[in-house]
């Protein structure tokens, strides 16, 4: 140890660094003291360890995580700089996402929701044809126009009717910063096989709660009023969902689709 080592107290005033977040970044390997007394168990650290912890000052007000910061911590400054643009353009996707669900939730509390026909029916146990994959809202229409499409050719190289109705089933939250797990599905009859992505499974018999969704709620985020609404049907009438809800193309009546969720019975 020398003169130019800086006891933990001065070495935070000089960084702006509290004693806590200087015994975070120790414990997390970020930012190890120089040299620790056995004595005394006081922290020093050296003169040359200033710019990286006004770096992680830095970076932590950004906002990042601790093994976010670890790891840019070890890129030269022009790929940290590549890397922290990155990061900003994807924030900024995310927080345009936000204002547009914002602005969406503070429409809905201005204007009352369309009067919907909510209702229930049986449903039949289906066979279907399906791909399961990882999408945002961004990709959700491109990736139900290939899937479908995909779909219907199996169906017809298989030679089994390929102009069923198809539904989209929601097996988490899908946002345009969130992938969620989305199934595009097309009922079939008969033995056919499963191919590359493509799997083969049993919808069994339920019953439904459904609504047809009005032409100016079928886009994202105004669509998720519409499956607020069946939500509250459903617990008013004194039901449960018990499973992942659902869209099925084409709707009922001039609807272009209806939303469902399964139901106890």
């Amino acid at each position: 140890m020398t003169r130019s080592h800086l006891l933990a107290g001065r070495f935070g005033a000089a960084t702006r660094l509290s004693p806590k977040a200087l015994r975070l970044y120790a414990e997390q390997g970020l930012l190890v003291p120089a040299h620790v007394d056995p004595q005394t168990g006081y922290r020093y650290y050296a003169a040359e360890q200033v710019p990286r912890a006004r770096l992680i000052a830095r970076l932590r007000q950004l906002g990042l995580p601790v093994t976010r910061i670890a790891a840019l911590l070890e890129l030269s400054p022009r790929a940290r700089a590549i890397e922290l643009r990155t990061w900003l353009e994807a924030q900024s996707e995310r927080l345009a996402g936000h204002v547009e669900l914002v602005e969406a939730m503070a429409c809905q509390a201005d204007t009352p929701t369309p009067s919907l026909s909510i209702a229930l029916r049986d449903v039949a146990a289906t066979k279907i044809v399906s791909r399961r994959r990882m999408v945002t809202v961004v990709d959700l229409d491109a990736y139900m126009a290939e899937a479908e499409a995909d779909i219907r050719a199996h169906l017809a190289a298989s030679g089994f009717a390929h102009d069923g109705p198809m539904s989209v089933h929601h097996h988490d939250l899908t946002t345009r910063d969130n992938e969620g797990p989305v199934e595009v599905a097309i009922a079939c009859a008969g033995p056919i096989e499963p191919v590359g992505d493509l799997a083969i499974r049993l919808l069994p018999a339920r019953r439904e709660a459904f609504v047809p969704v009005p032409a100016n709620h079928q886009n994202f985020p105004l669509v998720l009023s519409i499956y607020d609404a069946l939500e509250a049907w459903i617990d008013r009438q004194g039901l449960i969902a018990i499973d992942s809800p659902y869209e099925i193309y084409a709707g009922s009546g001039a609807a272009d689709f209806d939303i469902a969720y399964p139901v106890n019975s």
